[in-house]
C-alpha cells in the first residue's frame, strides 16, 4: 500500500510518491500543461497491448517526494466512444490496474470554450477525488470579450480552479503549489454536482444500491454513475469487466435494474437516454450563468476570421496543399545536408576505427556491423526533427486540426479520418516519421491502418532504385508531344503507390477494429494562439528519443545480422568484391530464391539486392554496383546503367534485364516492404510483432502479385 502522507501546514512531509492525472479535452492545451509542468522529466510509451500513447513524467518537490504526472488521452466524457476514450475513463473512474491511486486529478479547460469544457469536468469533480481545475487560454477568452469569475467558478463545482496561459507559462507557479497543497491534504474543496429531482431518484435507486454493494465509490460518486449508466448503455458495459478482466459476479443482476429503472422513467416520460446530458447542462447552464461575464456582444475574432478563408471549401485545400508542400519541401532541403552530413561522419568514424584497429572479422564487425547499424538509425534523425518540430508548430497553433477538418471528407472515402492525411503526407519523405506521426489519430484502427498503409507512399529511398532503371531501360521518348515516358513512369510509381494504399486501406477497414465503438470524427476548432516553443522542442526531443532508443535497438540488430549474411563466409584473398558477394550467405540466398522471382523478371544478381536491401532500399544500387564491379557508383553511374544493359544470358546470348524487367522491379520495390527501420518503428509504435509481421507479408505478398502480372502481362502482349 502507498505510504499515506498527513500533513498539517509547515509539517514536515513524509518522502512519498504521489500520482497525478491530467486530463481534458483534445485541443485544450493539455499536454502544454503537462510539458511546462515536467519539463524533460518525461517517458513515453504505449499502454500494455495497444497502440495509445502512454506519457508519464516527474514533478519535482522541494519537500523531498516527487509526483508521478500522467498525461492521459484527450477525451470529451467519461462515457468512452473509443480506446483512448476507455483507457482515460478507466483510470479516472479506477477500473483500470495501470495506476494503483490517483492523489489529484488535474482537468484543463479551455476558458474560451467554458460551457463545453465543463461537461467533462463536472463528471470528474463528481468522483470525489480531489481535483484542480487549470483553466487554460484565459488570454483568449479575454480576446472574446469573456470574463470568468475563477473563485465563484470553484465555489459552484467544488474544485479548485487556477487560470493558466500555458503557452506563456502563465499559473504555471500557482497551479503547481495547489498541486503540492492538495498532496499534502493542506488543501481540498468539497465536490459538487447535479441534483436529480425526487422522480429521478426513486427510479435510480435500485442501481444505487447495486453500486453501494459492489464498489468502493463514494455516496456521491455512486449518485452520478448511477445516473450514466442508466443514460449510457457504454457506460453500463463499463461494468461488465470491472477490474480484472473477469465478467462481474452480479452483472446480470445490475442490467436487469438498469432495465427496470429505463421502463420506469419512460413510463414517466422521461428520456432515460438524455438523463445524464440534460441534468448535467442544466447544472452547466446554471454554472455559466453565475460565473461568466460577457464584457461586450459577440463578434467575429481573429480566429473566426482566419476560419473563414483557411478552412473555406475551395480555399481551404488549396492552402493546406501550399503550406504542407512547403513544408516537406523544407524537409527535403534541410534534412539533406545534416543527413549527409551524418553519413560522413560515420563513414569518417568507421575509417578512424577501421585504421587502429587490426584487420580482421572484429574490425569488419565494429565498423561494417555495429557502427554502419548506427549509421542506418542516426541518417533518419534530421527528417524526424524537422518532421515533429512542423506538426508540433502547427498542433500548438491551432491549424493542425483545421487540416484535419479540410480532409476529413476526403479521407472518409477510403474509410480513415482527416487525421490519416498528415502521416501520409509525411511518409512520401520517408514512411518512419510518417508512422511515428500516427500518434496524432485518436481512433485506434484508423491509428493501426494508416500505420499499414503509410510504406505503400513512394518515400525519398525508392528514388535511386527508379532512377537507375529508368535511366537505362527507359527511352527519352515524347508522349503527346509533351511529356516524356522517363517523367510519366516516374508519375505512374508515386500514384501507384497512392493507389495500392487506398485499396489497402480500403480491404483492412473490413477487419481492423471490428469489435470496437464506430469512429466518430469530432473535430473541435480550437482558437489560433502563439505555439510554445518549450513545449514544440520537447515533442521533438521525445521523438527523437523514441526513435534512436527503442526502434535504433532493433534496427542495429538487423543492421548486424545483414553484415553476417553479406560477410561470411569469408571470402579467399585473391577473391573480387563481386565473387565475394556471390559466394556469401546473402548470394547463396539470392541464388536459391532465383527460381520464385524468375517469374517476376529477376535473376539472383537481384535476389541478393532483394535480400541486401532489406536494410535500406537503395542498397539495392550499391549491391548491384558489387556485383557488376563498378567502384563508387550510384543511380546516376552511366557505367553502372551500361553494365546491366550489356548483361547477356551466356545460354541465349538475349539481354538479362529488358525495360519490362525494369517496370517489373519497380513495381515490386513500389509495394514491398524492402526496410528494416520501417519494421522496426512498426514494432516500436504498435507494441507488438504482430503488426509489424503482418506488414512484411501482405506487402511482400502485394508487391510479388503485382509484379508477376506485370511481367506476364507484359511478356503476353509482346513487351518481353
Amino acid at each position: 500500500m502507498k505510504e499515506q502522507v498527513k500533513a498539517a501546514p509547515h509539517t514536515q512531509v513524509v518522502k512519498s510518491d504521489f500520482n497525478l492525472a491530467l486530463i481534458g479535452n483534445p485541443n485544450s492545451g493539455k499536454t502544454t500543461i503537462f510539458n511546462a509542468l515536467t519539463g524533460l522529466r518525461q517517458k513515453v510509451g504505449n499502454y500494455p497491448g495497444v497502440t495509445v500513447e502512454k506519457k508519464t513524467g516527474l514533478i519535482e518537490s522541494s519537500g523531498g517526494y516527487s509526483i508521478r504526472a500522467h498525461d492521459l488521452p484527450g477525451l470529451y466524457s467519461l462515457v468512452p466512444k473509443s480506446l483512448d476514450d476507455k483507457i482515460a475513463s478507466d483510470i479516472i473512474t479506477g477500473r483500470a490496474s495501470e495506476i494503483e491511486h490517483l492523489d489529484v486529478v488535474v482537468v484543463v479547460i479551455d476558458a474560451s470554450s467554458l460551457e463545453r469544457n465543463l461537461y467533462l469536468a463536472t463528471q470528474v469533480v463528481e468522483m470525489g477525488m480531489p481535483v484542480i481545475v487549470a483553466l487554460n487560454m484565459m488570454d483568449a477568452a479575454e480576446s472574446a470579450g469573456i470574463a470568468i469569475d475563477s473563485e465563484k467558478l470553484a465555489s459552484q463545482i467544488g474544485a479548485i480552479v487556477v487560470p493558466v496561459v500555458a503557452n506563456k507559462g502563465t499559473g504555471i507557479a500557482v497551479l503547481r503549489q495547489e498541486i503540492f497543497k492538495i498532496v499534502e491534504g493542506r488543501s481540498l474543496r468539497e465536490p459538487k454536482g447535479i441534483r436529480p429531482p425526487a422522480e429521478i431518484k426513486s427510479a435510480l435507486k435500485p442501481v444505487r444500491d447495486w453500486l453501494a454493494a459492489n464498489s468502493e465509490l463514494s455516496e456521491m460518486a455512486i449518485r452520478f454513475a448511477a445516473v450514466r449508466i442508466l443514460s449510457s448503455d457504454k457506460a453500463l458495459g463499463c461494468w461488465r469487466n470491472p477490474a480484472n478482466g473477469h465478467v462481474h459476479d452480479n452483472y446480470d443482476d445490475l442490467v436487469t435494474r438498469v432495465q427496470e429503472a429505463r421502463q420506469e422513467l419512460d413510463e414517466q416520460g422521461v428520456s432515460w437516454s438524455m438523463l445524464e446530458t440534460q441534468l448535467r447542462y442544466q447544472w452547466i447552464d446554471t454554472i455559466y450563468a453565475t460565473t461568466v461575464c460577457k464584457t461586450r456582444e459577440h463578434e467575429l475574432n481573429r480566429s473566426e476570421k482566419a476560419d473563414r478563408i483557411l478552412t473555406h471549401r475551395i480555399l481551404g485545400p488549396i492552402i493546406f496543399l501550399l503550406i504542407f508542400g512547403a513544408i516537406f519541401q523544407s524537409i527535403f532541403a534541410w534534412a539533406e545536408i545534416p543527413m549527409r552530413a551524418i553519413e560522413s561522419g560515420v563513414a569518417w568514424f568507421g575509417s578512424v576505427i577501421a585504421g587502429v584497429m587490426p584487420d580482421g572479422v572484429l574490425q569488419d564487425l565494429i565498423v561494417d556491423g555495429a557502427i554502419a547499424g548506427v549509421g542506418a538509425i542516426l541518417v533518419f534523425l534530421p527528417q524526424i526533427l524537422f518532421l515533429f518540430f512542423f506538426l508540433s508548430l502547427l498542433e500548438d497553433s491551432g491549424y493542425l486540426a483545421r487540416a484535419a477538418f479540410i480532409m476529413d471528407r476526403t479521407m472518409r472515402s477510403v474509410g480513415l479520418s482527416g487525421r490519416s492525411v498528415i502521416p501520409l503526407l509525411s511518409s512520401f519523405a520517408c514512411a518512419i516519421p510518417g508512422i511515428m506521426a500516427t500518434r496524432t489519430i485518436r481512433n485506434s484502427s484508423d491509428r493501426i491502418i494508416t500505420i499499414m498503409i503509410a510504406p505503400l507512399m513512394s518515400c525519398s529511398a525508392r528514388l535511386p532504385v527508379y532512377a537507375l532503371m529508368i535511366g537505362a531501360f527507359i527511352p527519352g521518348v515524347v508522349v503527346m508531344g509533351i511529356f516524356k515516358l522517363p517523367g510519366l513512369i516516374l508519375l505512374a510509381m508515386y500514384l501507384f503507390g497512392i493507389v495500392a494504399a487506398i485499396a489497402a486501406a480500403l480491404v483492412m477497414k473490413r477487419f481492423v477494429g471490428r469489435n470496437e465503438p464506430p469512429s466518430t470524427f469530432v473535430m473541435v476548432l480550437p482558437a489560433y494562439r502563439r505555439p510554445s516553443m518549450r513545449s514544440t522542442l520537447i515533442q521533438v526531443w521525445e521523438r527523437a528519443k523514441i526513435f534512436v532508443t527503442d526502434a535504433g535497438k532493433i534496427i542495429l540488430a538487423i543492421s548486424i545480422v545483414l553484415w553476417f549474411l553479406a560477410y561470411y563466409p569469408r571470402p579467399q584473398a585473391e577473391m573480387s568484391s563481386s565473387q565475394a558477394i556471390n559466394q556469401s550467405y546473402a548470394g547463396q540466398l539470392g541464388h536459391a530464391i532465383e527460381p520464385a522471382i524468375r517469374p517476376l523478371g529477376f535473376d539472383w544478381k537481384i535476389g541478393i539486392g532483394l535480400i541486401t536491401s532489406f536494410a535500406a532500399r537503395e542498397v539495392m544500387v550499391s549491391t548491384l554496383a558489387t556485383i557488376y564491379n563498378v567502384e563508387g557508383a550510384d543511380e546516376t553511374s552511366v557505367t553502372l546503367r551500361q553494365a546491366l544493359i550489356n548483361d547477356r544470358d551466356p545460354n541465349t546470348g538475349k539481354p538479362v534485364y529488358t525495360p519490362l524487367t525494369a517496370v517489373s522491379l519497380m513495381v515490386f520495390f513500389a509495394l514491398a516492404c524492402q526496410c528494416m527501420s520501417t519494421v522496426a518503428v512498426v514494432k516500436r509504435e504498435t507494441n507488438s510483432w504482430h503488426w509489424p509481421l503482418i506488414m512484411v507479408v501482405y506487402m511482400t505478398v502485394l508487391a510479388y502479385t503485382a509484379s508477376l502480372v506485370v511481367f506476364q502481362g507484359g511478356k503476353l502482349l509482346g513487351f518481353g
